[in-house]
């Protein structure tokens, strides 16, 4: 009789069933998406409401072309902080180091949590996206430019999902997070989508035109302007594929460490 060995499985569907623990997760505690979406929803309305009116008399440009962009990378920068608190408890509860003893790829339960990440991320981005019309947004662009509007928010959040892993996998506690979150969330609402770059001091200027979330923020809002901004997007992407390559594999290096410590702190 003849045993026939079972087919190994594909990097891509064990990461997958680790993505589908996330989402069973964040349904059974809806602190995720709450931070991911209702918070942001909720940032962009009031904002709108309080300054919108000001920001069109100032520029006399709709701010909610500025806004919806701002508030979709905020948001998901709020649900990979949210999900980065649960990292020391995974750790020293040992269930990195049991998840890394499971004869599976090792990289599946990384890359499962960073397609969870970016799966948040595009369904955020297209509910702020709606609330963003329903105030009043009209995008003029059309299909390439919405895919592209939806997809920047993805790659920046998978960039940050990978410092707030190398952060928080090796921290004693979510608190430094903190540190991590409050420049990074500051720097977007720094950018053009929020107060108009002219409005601000002109010494600011170079500050807040060099630091990585203005070019982001700016070519969302030429997107939804009905624009092709290829000159930002370059400049974003170079931003992004920059940072990736500085935190990837110091956020690989803590889980690993995370991983193998057994769940002991000494």
């Amino acid at each position: 009789m003849t045993l026939i060995a079972p087919r190994p499985s594909s990097l891509l569907s064990e990461s997958l069933v680790f993505t589908g623990q996330h989402f069973n997760h964040w349904r059974r505690d809806p602190m995720v998406p709450v931070q991911a979406m209702i918070f942001p929803t909720f940032l962009l309305i009031t904002y709108y409401l309080l300054v919108g009116k000001s920001v069109l008399r100032i520029t006399g440009t709709d701010s909610l072309y500025g806004l919806v962009p701002t508030c979709a990378i905020a948001g998901a920068f709020s649900g990979a902080l949210a999900v980065g608190l649960t990292l020391p408890f995974e750790r020293d509860t040992g269930l990195l180091s049991r998840l890394w003893a499971l004869p599976v790829n090792r990289a599946s339960v990384l890359t499962g949590r960073l397609i969870a990440e970016a799966a948040r991320t595009l369904a955020s981005t297209a509910l702020i996206t709606a609330v963003g019309i329903g105030l009043g947004l009209r995008f003029k662009g059309g299909p390439l430019e919405l895919l592209l509007f939806l997809l920047v928010p993805v790659m920046v959040v998978l960039v940050f999902a990978m410092a707030v892993i190398a952060v928080a996998a090796r921290a004693k506690d979510g608190t430094v997070l903190i540190w991590l979150g409050l420049p990074a969330i500051t720097a977007v609402f720094a950018s053009s989508g929020s107060p108009p770059v002219e409005s601000l001091p002109s010494w600011m200027w170079p500050l807040l035109r060099f630091q990585p979330m203005e070019p982001i923020v700016g070519s969302m809002r030429v997107l939804a302007q009905g624009g092709l901004p290829l000159g930002p997007l370059l400049h974003s992407l170079v931003w992004i594929v920059g940072l990736g390559a500085i935190v990837g594999p110091l956020a690989v290096r803590s889980y690993r460490a995370a991983a193998e410590s057994g769940g002991v702190r000494g």
